[in-house]
């Protein structure tokens, strides 16, 4: 057994819904967002383990009404699976273990919020996509995700990130940076103003189409890439979506746009070489043909035939987000060095001219595309 050296994490533990001896508790992961710790339970001879998360205050102003939003997605989720018949539940949707007052989160003396969930056992996570059949199985995942959510009943969540993939807040948060020129670093930057500025009325189309409602509103991850899918240790199958902190409404093309930019880019996210980086048009035909295998069903039309533009849009965001911080003097993003941001700008600039280069290629996947 393992001594539990910080009283404050055993004091947390014990405000939640868990019974039996507490065997260990011990830091997990890297903590850069959430600070957590994993913990382990007798109850009764069978060994169980749970996962506690303090939410970052400083990125989730209203940790309340993020759990919220968990809550009713993951019991929906569930009820959705036992109406299909499907094993192994609480391996396929994360589970929130409630306090013993009936919260979904503890408030400590600090005023951190913290959260319990049931630790999801026997599964792995990639950090690389390295092959086309991964690809596929990401899109599936994502496109079954969505599916069952499509038909959610419930109250409408919470904006937890208010204007989140805003394209005119975004352009007018450029704006405003540039206004000011706080660190003199826009002259740095010309080439890519340039090309961003140029782009601007384009790519306003999934935010303009949800303002209009050519677009439905859903509910949206918002943070759709691999590491956050889980998968069977033994099977290799893929169970569970996680790191549902920005599950909020939004078109589902907030989705598909953001699975499209971190998957099909050949190089990392911030290579200074961007001869490097290009548009992988197998993987995002694996990738959007497995996503419509499983979603084409409840997509409109309309949704359909910009799924090209969700990936472009999605990408030009985060372009405009990564300048604005750069020249607003890097108060946002971790940097290494100095003209990091300015090299992921033109890095997810790069991504777009080469999508532009293939556009006729895909679209007319798209265009075929049957469910």
């Amino acid at each position: 057994m393992n001594a539990i050296q910080d009283k404050e994490i055993f004091d947390v533990i014990s405000h939640f819904a868990i019974y039996g001896d507490l065997v260990s508790c011990t830091p997990l992961g890297n903590g850069h967002i959430n600070s957590t710790y994993r913990s382990t339970f007798n109850q009764g001879g069978v060994t169980v383990r749970y996962t506690h998360q303090r939410i970052n205050k400083n990125v989730f102003k209203k940790p309340d009404q993020v759990m919220s939003n968990i809550a009713a997605v993951t019991d929906f989720l569930r009820a959705s699976y036992k109406k299909d018949g499907l094993e192994d539940i609480s391996r396929r949707t994360l589970t929130v273990v409630p306090c013993k007052d009936g919260k979904l989160f503890y408030l400590d003396t600090q005023g951190n919020y913290w959260r319990t969930y049931l630790f999801v056992e026997n599964v792995t996570t990639y950090e690389i996509l390295d092959s086309t059949p991964l690809a596929q199985q990401l899109g599936q995942t994502i496109g079954e995700f969505q599916n069952r959510l499509a038909s959610y009943n419930g109250p409408r969540l919470f904006d937890t990130i208010p204007r989140f993939h805003d394209m005119h807040l975004r352009y007018q948060q450029l704006d405003d940076a540039l206004a000011r020129d706080p660190v003199g670093r826009k002259a740095s930057a010309q080439a890519e103003l340039d090309f961003l500025l140029a782009n601007r009325q384009r790519g306003m189309i999934l935010s303009d189409g949800l303002a209009s409602g050519k677009l439905r509103e859903g509910i949206t991850h918002n943070d759709t890439k691999l590491n956050n899918i889980l998968f069977d240790q033994s099977t290799g199958e893929a169970l569970c979506v996680i790191d549902l902190d920005t599950v909020m409404p939004g078109t589902v093309l907030f989705d598909t746009g953001d699975m499209i930019r971190t998957a099909t880019n050949t190089a990392a996210e911030d290579e200074k070489d961007v001869s490097k980086v290009t548009f992988n048009f197998n993987v995002f035909r694996a990738l959007i043909g497995g996503y419509y295998s499983k979603a084409g069903a409840f997509l409109t039309d309309y949704e359909k035939s910009l799924l090209p533009e969700s990936g472009r849009a999605i990408t030009q965001i985060m372009a405009v987000r990564m300048l604005t911080d750069y020249i607003n003097g890097d108060v946002y993003y971790h940097t290494d060095y100095l003209e990091h941001n300015l090299v992921r700008a033109r890095t997810q600039i790069a991504l777009m001219k080469s999508m532009d280069s293939q556009w006729d290629l895909i679209t007319a996947f798209i265009h075929d595309l049957k469910v």
